[in-house]
């Protein structure tokens, strides 16, 4: 029963009566104390925008190696490209490996506070290739619906936790966040994957929850938990995955689990497979606070309190093997 994901319908919650959405919260609830994820249908993101800024993303990737490099990080948490082996995000935990096989292009959110330091360091500023000019729209109309999105299921999520639905979202009035393209090669491109090493290495997540728009694939997605140990989770078409971050988890003082999940190398059988996910990376504001909530909303593990952007920075620079 552990590999039964619910799915929640955003539409079928605005509707729903107090009964239904106890039913919905208590399966949320199961699963997110066991796994961590969910899927979510109702989110209103135009398949369209999605198809668009999946081809968008493939296209930057197929630009040279020399141009890329233009629009490349320059520290740890940046906005813009990171080529193949720049990640390893299992040395954010003690496993270190092998580097990931996939490149990334990194988009955050263009909030400015007045105080530069501030603002260099928690809103990097995007990086679009002048030599793709309809990325930028793409994008900016992309995240835009994410960070709706993002935005309704904190408050579903609220409401589970038996808090004001606005319990999160007023702490996230300027949230960093993160929307990565990752282009996931295939095996005839890298040449080869060495022992142990995949597209994304075992890890979990750094904020609050994440949105994947992924692609089915042979080398694909797997998650984690105590009872199945690793299991491909449900594919959906149209559905996103959602699932929890660290600081969910410290948040909820351990009540709620943060995703342990991979991406698997590419694989013999399917030697051509390149797969593109749309991962958007949802935290909170930077100087938040983030104090765990006392029994009964909270599992009672007796987490300390952190802040927010400082933890975030933290894990970020020990997931790099370059720089």
């Amino acid at each position: 029963m552990s590999r039964d994901i619910p799915v929640l319908d955003l539409t079928e919650w605005r509707t729903a009566d107090a009964a239904r959405r106890s039913e919905i919260g208590a399966a949320l609830d199961a699963a997110l104390r066991e796994t961590g994820l969910f899927l979510l249908r109702g989110h209103d993101v135009p398949s369209e925008v999605t198809d668009r800024m999946r081809t968008q993303g493939r296209a930057f990737f197929a630009l040279p190696g020399e141009v890329k490099q233009q629009y490349a990080v320059s520290r740890p948490y940046d906005n813009g490209w990171r080529g193949l082996g720049a990640l390893d995000v299992g040395a954010v935990d003690g496993q270190a490996g092998t580097p990931d096989l996939h490149e990334a292009y990194h988009i955050g959110p263009s909030h400015i506070t007045g105080d530069p330091t501030y603002d260099a360091r928690y809103y990097p500023r995007n990086k679009w290739p002048t030599e793709q000019p309809a990325l930028r729209d793409t994008a900016l109309e992309y995240t835009g619906h994410m960070t709706r999105v993002a935005h309704k299921v904190l408050g579903v999520l609220a409401s589970v936790l038996g808090q004001p639905e606005d319990f999160f979202t007023s702490r996230s009035q300027q949230a960093t966040w993160t929307q990565n393209v990752n282009w996931y090669p295939s095996l005839r491109t890298v040449g080869g994957v060495v022992d142990g090493q995949m597209r994304v290495g075992p890890h979990t997540d750094f904020g609050t929850l994440s949105l994947l728009d992924r692609q089915q694939g042979i080398g694909g997605l797997e998650v984690w938990n105590d009872k199945d140990g690793w299991f491909k989770p449900p594919f959906e078409p149209g559905a996103l995955v959602v699932n929890l971050g660290d600081l969910m988890n410290l948040w909820t003082d351990g009540r709620w689990r943060s995703l342990r999940h991979r991406v698997l190398a590419p694989s013999d059988e399917a030697p051509d497979e390149e797969l593109v996910s749309l991962v958007y990376f949802f935290e909170t504001d930077p100087d938040t606070e983030v104090v765990p909530l006392a029994v009964p909303a909270g599992g009672g593990e007796g987490m300390r309190p952190v802040i927010a952007g400082e933890s975030i920075l933290e894990k970020v620079g020990a997931s790099l093997t370059l720089g």
